[in-house]
């Protein structure tokens, strides 16, 4: 096999690997936390919560390591063994008040892997645009099987997924080690200030059509937080059967769009994908509240569907983007950067206002107004995609 071929094969497999740990138990918590802990609409809005204060915290700075310091697989393999150990602990835990702070240990070292996990694909792959789709639609495929195994098994409110996501990231920790040695050249930048004081940073921040990208990025991150807290347990609470298999739907749509995603970036500007993805994002949260209203699961399912739609033309592209227009000597420090603006700042003001929003609107102990819950995004949502249209200027993607 060619060095390239088996370069770009082994990265799959670091991300099918890195995405069957995160989608083993994520997404189906909710319900877990629910239904088998008994947990309030805004504690688990809290625990949710705990990953956005992690990506404020820990990917921007552990990223700047990788940049400087460290070896970014040797990095990932410490990260990863401490959250198998905390993993298997959580499963053991029934109280909110030790629940919680343990989960957000688990957090502050798990989230950084997102990054550095993309950093180690960038770092090999010589055509970003062209290639690296190709390997994140592991990371789908993985999420698919994830909640596929799940939903077969019915264990959705149980912690069996998370031993599942233990003993999985031990076998990441252990993969992590035959990777090539990734490391960056080092270069003057040296700390958190050195990165802000860089003329390339600067540059960066000081573009206003760049602005206008991130803050609505961190903007959507706020609705988005209500599809991965209650969706499942939306699912379950309405009847719907083998939820958590179900919403592999998503995922689906997800790969279609990931792989067409170079095509996209040919033929229409940046303007445009991102708007699309953006709309999506709120578009959707009204087809659950109007399939609410109806009592309609197929409009539940066309609403998992357009997950593809709403992520890779909003998260993903814009991942891609920065990587294009970064130096390669900051390209870890920058994901980190935009995972602390969305995975953190969005995400955490969405899990707040989730579980505060599914709290207010509980009927009764294990009922709840969904059609609500669901607008009150969809509005959002809508409104963050308009702000991007008017105030970012037209672009297309070159290197």
């Amino acid at each position: 096999m060619p060095a390239m071929r088996q370069v770009k094969v082994r990265l799959c497999i670091l991300m099918f690997l890195q995405f069957f740990v995160w989608g083993s138990w994520y997404v189906t918590a909710g319900t877990y936390l629910m239904q088998g802990l008994g947990f309030s609409g805004t504690e688990v809005g809290l625990i949710y919560g705990s990953s956005a204060v992690a990506a404020a915290i820990s990917p921007f700075l552990i990223g700047m390591l990788a940049d400087k310091y460290f070896p970014l697989v040797r990095i990932l393999f410490i990260l990863q063994i401490s959250g198998a150990i905390l993993l298997f602990l959580l499963t053991r835990l029934q109280q909110f008040a030790i629940f919680y702070p343990v989960m957000l240990v688990y957090m502050l070292i798990f989230i950084p892997s997102f990054s550095l996990t993309n950093s180690i694909c960038f770092y090999h792959l010589k055509d970003t645009k062209a290639e690296f789709p190709k390997i994140r639609v592991w990371g789908t495929i993985a999420w698919i099987s994830a909640g596929l195994l799940v939903g077969f098994l019915k264990i959705e409110d149980q912690s069996t997924p998370m031993l599942i996501a233990a003993f999985c990231s031990l076998i990441l920790a252990a993969y992590s080690l035959t990777l090539p040695v990734t490391r960056p050249p080092l270069t003057g930048v040296q700390s958190f200030r050195d990165v802000l004081k860089s003329d390339q940073f600067n540059n960066l921040i000081r573009d206003k059509a760049f602005r206008v990208l991130m803050i609505a990025l961190a903007l959507i991150c706020i609705p988005a937080a209500y599809y991965y807290s209650f969706l499942n347990p939306f699912l379950n609470e309405v009847g719907v059967s083998n939820a958590a298999g179900k919403m592999a739907l998503g995922q689906i749509t997800e790969i279609v769009l990931m792989l067409a995603l170079p095509f996209l970036f040919r033929v229409c500007t940046l303007k445009l994908v991102v708007f699309i993805g953006l709309f999506t994002w709120g578009l959707r949260y009204l087809l659950l509240s109007l399939g609410v209203a109806l009592n309609s699961e197929w409009l539940y399912m066309l609403c998992i569907a357009l997950h593809g739609v709403a992520y890779v033309m909003s998260i993903l592209s814009a991942q891609i983007v920065l990587d294009i227009r970064i130096p390669s000597e900051l390209r870890s420090t920058a994901q980190g950067f935009f995972s602390f603006l969305t995975l953190g700042l969005g995400a955490f003001i969405g899990s707040f206002l989730a579980g505060q929003t599914v709290s207010l609107f509980e009927t009764s102990a294990h009922a709840h107004d969904w059609f609500w819950i669901w607008l009150l995004p969809g509005i959002f949502g809508i409104m963050v995609s308009f702000y991007f249209v008017t105030n970012y200027k037209s672009i297309r993607l070159k290197e």
